[in-house]
């Protein structure tokens, strides 16, 4: 019985064979059009409702992207679900998040509102081309499955697709090696996206030279080749009117030819109306998936006649495995400006690590972020039962540039930002800044950074500062015996130098500590009869601090969280009052920040600090009031209350902001503070009692180029009147 029910089987596994081979080969060629190219998705789904079975795949631009994807094995509602989860914007402006950057990468982002490259005292005109980063490492990790072929004929589905060698102009076929990366070379669309650099050859979108790969698919064995031409016809001169369809017209004049013979070759042709539909029309996705559904509905008496009706195939649905893989090794490339624990420090994680794709991604991010290279790649190769990441790095031959910026505030009123950047200046890995800002208050800031992975980087920064205005008197030692005075009017200068080094704790928190030497000059002419000089003196100190950022969007974030927390203690003198002695600061700054419902976020934040020691020095209180200035020292906001107004040795405060951005970048808000201060209050239970302090604020927030410009109406019930905040820029 055994035997006849083998002998079943086999006979029955030879007749399937049979029919299988005697079935005609079906080839699926995927014309380029961007966004246009969603009708792919719409086409393989009424193919796939038809019961056919693809056999081979060529495409180009979108078309190698949606057939890439199929030949992987998903199937076309899979595919449907990816794009339609996928944020095209982000993916046109190659976005990175923020938790992707440092402290110190986040500056270009949060603090200048122009750069510029500067080369040999000419300044260039800044990098405008995406290195398609967000599109990469979207189809590195959904291709994760196949991740180890090298020859596309080996993929469930044989696929091709094709690239332009830019030098040449020559076509050039890409059926081997990196499957995510030949599909990003392939639309590379020129202008929008860097080439693609492949075995020596530097690409673009193949649509320049080849947009309908019909005789590469008939090559691999095809029989039947299905089509699909969402290529525009030639636009007329009344269609011009934009930079776009001007860019697609330059692209169609070398291929609109080639294509109007390959359609001849075509034994199913659907051509989607999707005319009216742009290359970066992806806000526009379901309507261009079901004009593909219509073009193939079309042809579907044709499509069912390459159909087994007694067998029709039923493509199933990919099942993705874990996306846990165990790093045996990390190589990279030689670098000349970067050392390989610099890269291993970006990634987060070592060799011998075991990760997941999440992480994997953000390493990437996190070097992309640098913008120390103008190319990235990377591949998992198999080794044994583990992978090894091959990264290859193209180093940014800009090392130097201008960045500008503008802001006005009510405290150091408006200034002008000139920043000097250049990197390697001394060592690898380093970076040196130099900020001078013009202004009614003129001020600097110099950073010099030498970053080292998980190896201790170090620092050196100097800065000087210098403001005029009413302050709260207790910022003086000085007894005044008028109790009508409640503040003085000061010039405030500030020059600080700090050597430091700092490292990355559990691969989040940074940690860091060092040295701080201080000179302060406080000068008021308020009062007669007493001496103007408030402080003149040197200050030495040791410092130690841990921050932790998350937060999305510095200003208006959506998510996230973050902390900050140090110590300084001050050692020595020159005590120009006589009245130092040795003491100790201490702060923290937690806060949080949630969605409550579409564009709606909730922003909770606590912050204290005292000091501790013997009496401390009146001047590094903790002084209070206004919002909108850059803090410096320990100046902190406090609604209700005007800009630095009172000043204390220990508070404690918590702040609640609801945000709604009513349109894009357009915000309104309200914010509501609760705050004890006082002198030692730690020392005894005040901090836990009923606020003695609170203050409110409602505003308004617009994002632009230059920073957010905010105004903001603040009053409090302790006080007589409310205050008016103007805030443009960001904030230095």
């Amino acid at each position: 019985m055994k035997k006849i029910a083998l002998l079943f089987i086999v006979f029955t596994s030879l007749a399937v064979f049979s029919q299988e081979q005697k079935r005609p080969k079906i080839g699926l060629v995927l014309s380029g059009g961007g966004a246009k190219g969603f009708a792919h998705i719409g086409v393989l789904k009424v193919l796939e409702e038809a019961g056919v079975k693809i056999d081979y795949i060529g495409g180009t631009s979108m078309g190698a992207v949606i057939g890439g994807l199929y030949a992987t094995g998903y199937n076309a509602s899979q595919i449907d679900s990816i794009f339609k989860a996928t944020n095209f914007n982000e993916l046109i402006n190659d976005f990175i998040p923020r938790s992707s950057k440092n402290f110190y990468e986040r500056r270009n982002d949060e603090l200048y509102a122009l750069i510029l490259p500067f080369n040999k005292m000419k300044i260039g005109i800044p990098e405008a081309l995406s290195k398609g980063m967000y599109n990469y490492n979207l189809l590195s990790t959904i291709t994760r499955n196949v991740r180890h072929i090298r020859d596309f004929n080996q993929l469930p589905i044989p696929f091709l697709c094709i690239g332009t060698n830019i030098e040449t102009g020559e076509e050039v076929l890409l059926n081997k090696g990196n499957l995510a990366q030949a599909m990003i070379a392939s639309s590379a669309f020129p202008s929008l996206f860097s080439p693609v650099e492949i075995d020596g050859k530097i690409l673009v979108d193949g649509g320049v030279v080849n947009n309908y790969p019909i005789e590469e698919v008939r090559k691999l064995g095809a029989d039947i080749i299905i089509g699909v031409d969402v290529q525009n016809d030639l636009y007329d001169r009344t269609q011009l009117r934009d930079a776009t369809k001007i860019l697609v017209q330059i692209t169609n004049l070398q291929s609109i030819e080639r294509m109007r013979k390959n359609v001849t070759n075509t034994d199913i042709y659907i051509k989607p109306d999707v005319t009216q539909y742009g290359v970066i029309s992806f806000d526009k996705g379901n309507e261009i998936i079901r004009k593909g559904e219509e073009a193939t509905f079309a042809v579907y008496e044709q499509i069912k006649n390459i159909v087994d009706e007694s067998n029709p195939y039923q493509k199933p649905k990919l099942e993705l495995g874990s996306d846990s893989i165990q790093i045996r090794a990390i190589n990279s490339n030689e670098l000349d400006n970067y050392t390989k624990e610099y890269v291993i420090g970006k990634l987060r994680f070592k060799p011998g690590t075991k990760t997941g794709y999440d992480n994997l991604l953000k390493g990437i991010n996190n070097i992309n972020a640098t913008k120390n290279f103008s190319a990235i790649s990377y591949s998992l190769e198999a080794n044994k039962e583990d992978v090894d990441l091959h990264i290859n790095l193209k180093e940014n031959l800009t090392k130097t540039y201008l960045k500008f910026g503008l802001h006005y505030d009510n405290l150091f009123k408006s200034g002008v930002l000139v920043n000097l950047t250049r990197k390697k200046t001394l060592f690898k890995n380093d970076i040196a800044s130099l900020d001078i800002i013009l202004g009614d208050n003129v001020r600097y800031n110099l950073d010099y950074y030498i970053e080292n992975g998980f190896n201790l980087s170090f620092g050196f920064k100097s800065h000087y500062n210098q403001f005029n205005r009413n302050v709260a008197k207790e910022i003086s030692s000085t007894t005044f015996n008028n109790p009508d005075i409640n503040s003085i009017n000061v010039d405030f200068t500030d020059f600080t130098n700090q050597a430091y080094f700092q490292s990355l704790f559990v691969q989040k928190f940074l940690i860091g500590g060092g040295v701080e030497l201080k000179f302060l000059k406080i000068k008021s002419e308020t009062l007669a009869n007493v001496d103007p000089i408030i402080d003149n003196s040197n200050y030495l100190s040791l410092f130690g601090y841990m921050k932790y950022d998350s937060f999305d969007n510095k200003y208006f974030p959506k998510k996230g969280w973050y902390f900050t927390g140090d110590i300084q203690s001050y050692l020595l003198s020159s005590n120009y009052t006589g009245d130092f002695k040795p003491y100790s600061i201490a702060k923290g700054d937690f806060g949080v920040a949630a969605t409550l419902f579409k564009n709606a976020t909730i922003k909770l934040q606590t912050d204290a600090g005292f000091s501790f020691g013997q009496q401390s020095v009146a001047f590094f209180n903790f002084i209070l009031g206004g919002y909108g200035y850059n803090p410096l020292n320990n100046f902190k906001y406090l609604y209700g209350y005007d800009y630095l107004s009172l000043a204390v040795n220990s508070y404690i405060k918590s702040t609640g902001t609801v945000d709604y951005e009513f349109y894009k970048k357009n915000h309104i808000n309200f914010s509501a503070n609760f705050a004890n201060i006082g002198d030692r209050i730690f020392e005894t239970v005040d901090w836990i009692s009923i606020p003695k302090y609170s203050g409110y604020a409602v505003g308004y927030g617009l994002e632009t180029v230059i920073g957010p410009i905010e105004i903001k109406y603040s009053w409090s019930p302790e006080q007589p009147k409310g205050f008016t905040w103007f805030s443009i820029g960001f904030l230095f």
